[in-house]
């Protein structure tokens, strides 16, 4: 049981971490500009087929850096020439074109790199096991996912905080007007905060895809529960977006791992199901089969306790 919880609490944190790559880019897109970006995970999806691609031909390191940088340049193509002239329509239509950006690019991969899953595989340098407890084996590849997460979550907060660029950032948001007083340029400083949103969800499908397979549903598959960590955490929050992603990925991950139905949990806590109300299947489900539901159940009670989220300070 002692290595069970270390082993899940370890798996949590990384795939905790590589939400917080993926909702991050997310957090500081809508933090700026206000804007729920439903593209962000084929931004994603993007970064890993680049990779892949330039894996086969230069190796897994320069995949690693060329990949993010291509995919905050298109991202920063799209905010530029596309994102901006709808933006004077309001939300709902920034919503409709990032929505279908999201079906070009799903769209686009299949049919350039075809259906089929890719054999983008972990590097040779990082494929042995970190170390071994109880003949269960940590592997050296998740160790550098989130050594890169860690990374990625120190440079935002120090960017952000405690330079000028982070403020001009900030300040693009609440006061536009005072900011293009000053000098900047308001709307390059939004093309260059969609395009690095954008780096910052390539980054992430760079280390996900040979870990977690890359093909042309992997958007979808987290998709949806980015949108729940930026949500729990907090519309625009950086903060709330890491604490989220922690929560929602030991959560998942200790639930996969618990051999228990749900009527053992419930009579741990006191209570008793009762299985002939027509319910002996639900009780029967295990909590690793009601796993994948468990991000929404909390996202649901966030809502209903904090409509803001955890830090938010926006109603969602």
């Amino acid at each position: 049981m002692p290595d069970l919880v270390f082993f899940s609490l370890l798996n949590g944190l990384v795939f905790g971490m590589l939400l917080f790559m993926l909702s991050s880019g997310l957090t500081v897109i809508f933090g700026m500009m206000g804007v729920l970006n439903f593209a962000h995970a084929g931004f994603y999806m993007l970064g890993a087929y680049f990779a892949y691609t330039l894996a086969g031909h230069m190796g897994f390191w320069t995949g690693l850096v060329l990949a993010p940088p291509l995919v905050g340049v298109l991202g920063a193509l799209v905010e530029r020439y596309g994102l901006r002239r709808v933006h004077r329509f309001g939300h709902v239509a920034e919503l409709i074109f990032t929505f279908g950006v999201a079906i070009l690019i799903e769209e686009l991969v299949q049919l350039i790199w075809g259906r089929p899953a890719k054999a983008y595989e972990v590097p040779t340098a990082l494929d042995f096991p970190l170390f071994r407890l109880s003949q269960t084996s940590f592997p050296a590849y998740k160790a550098f996912m989130l050594l890169v997460s860690v990374a990625i979550f120190l440079f935002l907060f120090y960017v952000l905080a405690r330079t000028r660029a982070g403020l001009i950032i900030q300040a693009s948001l609440t006061h536009p007007n005072m900011v293009a007083m000053l000098g900047h340029n308001v709307p390059r400083v939004f093309m260059i905060v969609f395009g690095i949103g954008s780096a910052l969800a390539g980054l992430a499908g760079v280390i996900a895809g040979p870990a977690l397979g890359t093909f042309p549903g992997m958007a979808q598959v987290l998709g949806s529960i980015v949108f729940v960590v930026v949500v729990i955490g907090g519309l625009g929050s950086l903060t709330g977006a890491f604490v989220a992603s922690l929560l929602i990925g030991v959560v998942q991950t200790f639930a996969v791992a618990l051999n228990y139905s749900v009527g053992d949990l419930l009579a741990a806590v006191g209570l008793r199901p009762n299985a002939a109300a027509g319910l002996g299947e639900l009780w029967a489900l295990t909590i690793a089969q009601v796993a994948p539901i468990l991000p929404y159940l909390l996202l649901v009670l966030i809502l209903v306790v904090r409509p803001t989220g955890l830090f938010g300070t926006r109603e969602t």
